[in-house]
């Protein structure tokens, strides 16, 4: 198979097993069995490996002081700041942009924040796949976008090998003598030995670096989860402790304490009533004002991670209904939607190449308006459609859950905003995580259902099937064989059928 022979080709490129962030957790190995039979047991596992990622990230702070005085003085000189990510650090570097314009981080001018990821903003919610194995699409967006000298780059690679923000990072250093930062989450040696591309930046010096390794996710290799989590938290800290640096990395010991405080048992009823209600075939929308991105992060990122229909394109009516959507029900058209998120006019791609992909054209047809509770009754033949609002409660001091009949308060008194919003994904990025082993979406701690959509979860993919099958039979099957093996599996896959397990199937191995 041509597909299969160009892979094996580069594969030596994304090979990345021997990364922290790629690694098995060794709390969480027993995660999906617990899921079904303890939530709260499986909650505190969750939450453990939350507080665990915020002490590593507390003991390498101190350059956090560093990063808050570079964003100081860009502001200061009157140039912009510009941040850039992939997959979950682009929804994370977009979501520190619209944080500025919601006055939730202190900026003297919020128009002078200027995020963008991977595919543009559609890519928000839908992903627009090959994309990060372009550095030349990192380049090109960021100096579409503007990019000059004295503006300041903020680069977030959970793995620190994504060839899309590599690109982007070496090109602000060219344009901009004004050092780029580059965060991530692995150690520096494993990344020097795993990828040229990371040891040519790691021993760039035009380019700043901030090593926030965390150890393993709670999910393996999900970093939307811990790795998204502290490299949000750095750059938001940077911010608000502009004008008092040497404070920043004293946030962490805030949040800290705020994490340890919630431990998230209140889900308990709340998971178990979402995973009821997709077993017995009804949808849920998600509504939320005061924290929208958070909220429509986590439901868009359960797509990739869990292999679910992502949401709906509304002009294809072949589309399945994803099972959990957004929803704005006070905005009255899809653009209007897409405004109020961004707090902006949405930036989408016009390259003749990928216009049809990710234009405005198409970013209109992703619709979380007034206009898709209809759509979605005609699309699922009337299903039940059920509301989960985490929103602001009585005051400004509290977050609320509602979900079929059940009904939480969270007090937020004397918590900052953007550590309410952190406290928020990591709590919802528990609940979800837990609703999809519920419903076996993963083995132990392993993506079964990731979706080989680039290089990088080609391998994810590739090495998971050997681990299961070294797990079942004592052998290691051969690399090349796998590969081979899953591209087959990958022309025949079904909408929400796990690649690993179908992989494994078709070797003769069972599950």
């Amino acid at each position: 198979m041509k597909a299969a022979d160009e892979f094996l080709k580069i594969a030596s490129d994304y090979q990345l097993g021997a990364l922290d962030t790629e690694s098995q957790h060794p709390f969480t190995q027993s995660l999906s069995h617990l899921a079904r039979r303890d939530v709260s047991e499986a909650i505190k596992l969750m939450h453990q490996v939350d507080i665990h990622a915020l002490r590593l990230m507390f003991d390498r702070a101190a350059p956090l002081a560093d990063l808050a005085r570079a964003v100081a003085k860009t502001f200061d000189n009157g140039r912009k700041i510009f941040l850039c990510g992939c997959g979950a650090t682009g929804r994370l570097s977009l979501s520190i942009e619209i944080f500025c314009r919601m006055g939730v981080l202190p900026v003297p001018d919020p128009e002078r924040v200027v995020a963008f990821m991977a595919g543009g903003d559609l890519a928000l919610i839908k992903a627009i796949e090959t994309f990060e194995d372009h550095p030349e699409y990192g380049a090109r967006q960021l100096e579409e976008l503007g990019f000059q000298q004295g503006d300041l780059l903020i680069s977030t690679t959970e793995g620190g090998e994504t060839p899309f923000v590599i690109g982007a990072t070496e090109r602000a250093a060219q344009l901009s003598t004004n050092h780029p930062w580059f965060l991530y989450c692995n150690p520096d040696d494993q990344l020097i030995k795993a990828a040229e591309r990371s040891k040519r930046v790691i021993r760039n010096p035009a380019i700043r670096k901030l090593n926030l390794a965390v150890g393993p996710m709670a999910i393996t290799g999900s970093t939307r989860l811990q790795a998204s989590t502290v490299l949000m938290a750095a750059i938001g800290f940077a911010f608000i402790h502009m004008r008092t640096p040497e404070k920043a990395s004293a946030e962490v010991h805030q949040l800290l304490r705020h994490v340890t405080h919630c431990n998230g048992q209140f889900m308990v009823p709340f998971i178990e009533r979402e995973a009821a209600a997709y077993e017995r075939g009804d949808f849920v929308l998600y509504e939320s004002s005061r924290f929208g991105i958070t909220v429509v992060t986590d439901t868009t990122e359960r797509a990739p991670t869990f292999s679910l229909a992502p949401f709906e394109k509304q002009d294809d009516p072949a589309a399945p209904a994803s099972w959990c959507h957004f929803l704005m029900p006070d905005q009255p058209d899809a653009l209007s939607a897409w405004k109020a998120l961004l707090r902006r006019e949405p930036r989408t791609l016009e390259w003749p190449d990928v216009k049809h992909l990710a234009g405005k054209e198409v970013l209109q047809c992703y619709d979380f308006s007034a206009h898709l509770l209809e759509r979605r009754k005609t699309r699922t033949q009337n299903a039940a459609h059920l509301p989960f609002r985490i929103d602001a409660g009585a005051g400004e001091m509290e977050m609320t859950w509602e979900f079929e009949g059940l009904r939480e308060r969270i007090d937020l008194a004397g918590v900052h905003e953007f550590h309410a919003h952190l406290l928020l994904k990591m709590l919802i990025n528990i609940h979800s995580t837990l609703v999809m082993g519920r419903l076996g979406r993963y083995v132990d701690n392993l993506m079964t259902y990731v979706k080989p959509s680039n290089n990088k979860l080609i391998d994810r993919s590739v090495r998971y099937v050997r681990l299961l099958a070294q797990r079942r039979t004592g052998k290691l099957p051969g690399y090349e064989r796998v590969t081979r093996t899953l591209f087959e599996e990958r022309e025949k896959l079904q909408a929400g059928e796990p690649i690993v397990l179908k992989t494994l199937a078709a070797l003769g191995v069972g599950v």
